[in-house]
């Protein structure tokens, strides 16, 4: 039996063609190819090679591979999943970006000149919900104007909600967050929605003594009273923005100053942020320095603003005269020592910063909401703070020598941090429904290419080589091929 096998190997290797493995070599090229494409396809839309998917989830309990882990006493498996949830979705709540533009004076500009859309329907959504949330109440229906406004607030065509607004208007003149939609939406100009945002301060005011003056302590009137009090933090704040964007910086601040002892309880609105900002333009570092001192807390969330505003004043103390050079011959100063050290946690927070105020990146406008440690808080500093790094002389060229040093102290970021809570891994989700498809989203930790696109990279570049080896010397090709299956089977010679 094995003499005839090896008998009919011989006659079948000696009848096969030249043709035959430049057919054979090539159709291994093309399908190889083929899976190599797939591969890559996959790992960038979904993170992971399809390959080692299937073969983790499919095939490894087929063969036995899957292990059964006794349980941890004193553990329930549920409550370790609900804790995960819970610090997931914590990790991804999204936050209104403090210094947000003006949709119609800002972003409708930008659509104008390039065409594009500067903010996603999911971030719009987002912000249709704020302002539900934020100047809407139970008690709107006793008023003709906010029952027309609660309507306003949920429409998506931007036409119609700047005719509900002027329909609110015609019901009452004094209706506040009608003149909000207004300047928010239908004024093409900053001055034209400061003009706005005044007559709905001088409303506004209007309601929220009349408010006050209620005495009835019902939950319709604390509902109430609080939606009045949206409305004018809210006004008085934009109003703020506006003197800022016009060059009337010493106004802004003091409009943001008055505005925080006013309401202290609303600091989750983060108009410190906005403070921050203007004193920077106003090089004030000092009174930078003393809202740091109040705001960069332990107890307190960070922020990008706050890590990165902290990091800039300690980088102006040494940065005018640092020189990688001489640093390297006689060892970092104190001073140096603490500016690299602020670069380092700024950069452990929002890793996604720097390559905006280095200009690696291109920038654009920033979205209406934000993930804290994301790309999309990267991109709302960036916009906002790249003017003040490049006040500072040399604060850029420290932030260039040292921000990459960080990845040293953290080189696994989704299990452990260094002085933060392990990075977040559902940030690049959040930031591309944030952000619009024709930004590139900065995404960290780099994901590595999976084994089986390397391998499959391989299996096609070698059949590939074999194929044009073949169809450029077949003869030679055919030689080798019954060499190498004489020698891989011995007992056939």
């Amino acid at each position: 039996k094995w003499e005839k096998a090896s008998i009919f190997m011989t006659v079948f290797l000696s009848t096969l063609t030249p043709k035959f493995y430049v057919a054979l070599t090539g159709t291994s090229s093309l399908i190889s190819g083929l899976i190599f494409i797939f591969e890559w396809w996959y790992f960038q839309k979904y993170g992971t090679s399809f390959i080692e998917q299937v073969s983790v989830s499919h095939l490894r309990p087929l063969i036995g591979g899957v292990e059964n882990s006794p349980p941890v006493p004193g553990f329930s498996a549920n409550n370790g999943e609900n804790e995960t949830n819970r610090q997931s979705l914590s990790e991804c709540k999204v936050w209104r970006n403090p210094l947000n533009l003006f949709r119609g004076a800002e972003y409708s500009r930008y659509t104008w000149v390039t065409g594009k859309e500067p903010l996603t329907y999911y971030d719009m959504n987002l912000s249709a919900q704020d302002h539900q949330t934020f100047f809407t109440c139970d008690t709107d229906s006793l008023r003709p104007s906010d029952t027309v406004m609660q309507k306003a607030w949920r429409e998506r065509n931007p036409q119609a909600r700047i005719k509900a607004a002027y329909q609110a208007l015609e019901l009452d003149n004094d209706c506040a967050t009608a003149y909000v939609l207004l300047a928010e939406e239908e004024a093409t100009t900053i001055i034209d929605a400061e003009k706005y945002f005044k007559q709905a301060l001088k409303a506004g005011e209007t309601v929220y003594r009349k408010s006050q003056h209620c005495h009835p302590q019902n939950s319709q009137h604390e509902a109430h009273l609080r939606r009045d009090t949206n409305v004018l933090v809210y006004v008085k704040r934009r109003l703020a923005m506006c003197a800022r964007k016009l060059g009337r910086i010493k106004e802004a601040v003091k409009m943001m100053r008055d505005l925080m002892k006013e309401f202290p309880l609303l600091s989750m609105l983060n108009i410190h942020e906005n403070l921050l900002e203007a004193l920077l333009e106003l090089q004030a570092y000092a009174d930078v320095q003393a809202v740091l001192a109040k705001y960069d807390d332990i107890s307190l969330p960070k922020s990008a603003a706050i890590c990165y505003t902290a990091a800039l004043l300690k980088a102006r103390a040494v940065s005018d005269r640092f020189s990688p050079e001489t640093a390297s011959r006689r060892g970092l100063s104190t001073a140096e020592i603490n500016a690299v050290e602020a670069i380092h946690r700024a950069v452990e927070f929002n890793p996604h910063v720097p390559k905006y105020l280095l200009e690696m990146k291109s920038l654009i406008l920033p979205p209406e909401h934000i993930l804290k440690r994301g790309d999309s808080e990267a991109v709302a500093y960036a916009f906002f703070h790249l003017q003040h790094w490049k006040r500072i002389e040399g604060a850029l060229n420290l932030l260039h020598c040292t921000w990459e040093g960080t990845f040293r102290m953290i080189p696994y970021p989704l299990e452990k941090g260094h002085l933060f809570y392990p990075y977040p891994s559902c940030t690049e989700t959040a930031d591309r429904e944030l952000l619009p498809t024709f930004h590139d989203v900065s995404v960290y930790p780099q994901k590595e290419l999976p084994f089986f696109i390397h391998f499959t990279a391989g299996l096609c570049s070698f059949s590939a080589m074999l194929a044009v080896l073949t169809h450029q010397f077949p003869e030679l090709m055919v030689i080798f091929t019954k060499a190498v299956s004489i020698v891989s089977s011995p007992g056939l010679a």
